[in-house]
């Protein structure tokens, strides 16, 4: 979704193609690291096979929760070089503007609920249940804040030095500084009373859940600031209602695979959580009626998903470096030096109690996977725009250059809606319902080993 200012350089739909602006060549490396969008399909897809690289339950990262960080990153790093001239900043507003539009609405869409399931072949959305915030969303509000400060925030000084460039980036870095003290303030400083919350149960109307908190401060899956602020705006019918933690050690017998719950599993267990929501018991019935209650969404949305904005500012700050330098070393000095730094201060921040967290995307987790994100850039660099050895990442720069579209064909299960309307007699009878079979098959064999 970033595109050139310039009318002459632009070019359509997602396929961007980023120039080298200090040399006039291509910067492949920049499309090279596009590919963790097919990854987060592998790693969605394959993770309840492969533990180890599925998404952590709760503490901890695993090779999934690098993905989509990585994706901000680079959507940083294109930002720079997107608007390295913006010669009418008002229409460079207003075009940012519609893309971040475009791409949130096509998340709504994709990730709310529109499409069919697997069972049925009806169109619609329940615009009670509907999904508000998923990862295309978060992509779209990082993007636009991001881009809003390299249009608007960005010096005119004169760049010789990494210290000249974090002066003229000054205000985008105090920008960065100021979300990450506010999220952290809302995160450890809000207070999260006791709540509850209903869920369907197959054989009766609902359920009721208690969970007991009264606390400040905590990170654990059920008492934490971020599910709460997420509940009392969004409302808990939005939330996405397959959290991580179901997988954790205290619910699932299968830890970390889904599993049947544990008996004395807490209460929290069951209940929603956005891991792509606002900061991260009442709940907004979506009607003509409330219709204001409900854009209080839109209003806050500026708090949403704080910490990928912060991603995406640092990506913006290595773009800079190949704006302003242009001999390859330099540009890998100045990577490496920050990546190093980033990934020291984030394991000791870890080692001292703010933990690696995705759903929570703590200011551990953001420096850890911007630092690694900082390292493999530089890497990719090296080897193919250095030393020039293109050809064994061709594919690779191909999948990069369409990591949009095939997320959306297949993560966000196009493809699969696809094939599955294609069916031999009865709708149950089609390909998608083979393989869901053949997972319940599995899970059905580990839950067995388990309690043997």
């Amino acid at each position: 979704m970033v595109a050139w200012p310039d009318n002459r350089n632009q070019r359509q739909g997602i396929q961007v193609s980023v120039v080298d602006v200090a040399e006039g060549q291509w910067l492949t490396c920049v499309h090279l690291f596009m590919p963790e969008m097919p990854l987060m399909i592998l790693v969605d897809d394959a993770g309840a096979f492969l533990p180890a690289i599925n998404h952590s339950p709760w503490d901890g990262v695993t090779l999934a929760d690098f993905v989509m960080p990585f994706f901000l990153f680079i959507v940083g790093v294109a930002l720079a070089l997107a608007y390295k001239r913006v010669p009418n900043k008002l229409e460079a507003t207003r075009k940012a503007i519609l893309r971040a539009l475009k791409l949130f609405c096509v998340g709504l869409v994709l990730q709310g609920g529109f499409f069919h399931g697997v069972r049925s072949l009806t169109f619609g959305i329940d615009m009670e249940k509907i999904r508000l915030m998923g990862i295309l969303q978060r992509i779209a509000i990082a993007y636009i804040v991001t881009a809003l400060c390299e249009i608007w925030l960005k010096g005119d000084d004169d760049v010789d030095s990494g210290f000249d460039l974090l002066k003229r980036n000054r205000y985008q870095l105090f920008i960065g500084l100021i979300v990450m003290i506010t999220y952290m303030g809302f995160l450890y400083g809000t207070y999260v009373p006791d709540w509850e919350y209903r869920i369907s149960v197959p054989g009766s109307t609902e359920k009721s859940f208690f969970v007991k908190c009264s606390v400040r401060g905590d990170t654990g899956p059920g008492c934490n600031a971020v599910g709460m602020i997420d509940r009392k705006i969004l409302g808990i019918q939005h939330l996405y209602c397959r959290p991580v933690y179901a997988r954790s050690k205290q619910c699932s017998i299968n830890s970390p695979q889904n599993g049947p719950l544990r008996p004395d599993a807490p209460s929290w267990c069951q209940a929603p959580f956005d891991p792509e929501g606002l900061l991260r018991l009442q709940q907004y019935n979506i009607s003509f009626a409330n219709f204001a209650k409900f854009s209080l969404f839109f209003l806050d949305s500026r708090i949403s998903s704080v910490m990928a904005i912060v991603t995406c500012l640092i990506g913006l700050q290595y773009g800079h470096v190949i704006v302003h330098f242009q001999k390859h070393k330099e540009r890998i000095m100045k990577w490496l030096i920050p990546s190093f730094s980033m990934l020291i201060l984030a394991f000791s921040l870890d080692f001292f109690g703010m933990h690696m967290n995705k759903p929570l995307y703590t200011v551990s987790y953001a420096l850890a996977t911007a630092g690694a994100a900082g390292l493999l850039f530089a890497g990719i660099y090296a080897l193919v725009d250095m030393y020039g050895h293109r050809r064994p990442t061709a594919v690779m720069e191909w999948m990069g250059t369409h990591a949009l579209m095939i997320y959306v064909l297949i993560a966000c299960n196009i493809l699969p809606i696809f094939i599955h309307g294609f069916y031999w007699r009865e709708p149950k009878n089609n390909l998608i319902i083979g393989f869901a079979s053949l997972k319940r098959e599995w899970d059905g064999m580990l839950t067995l080993n388990n309690l043997d």
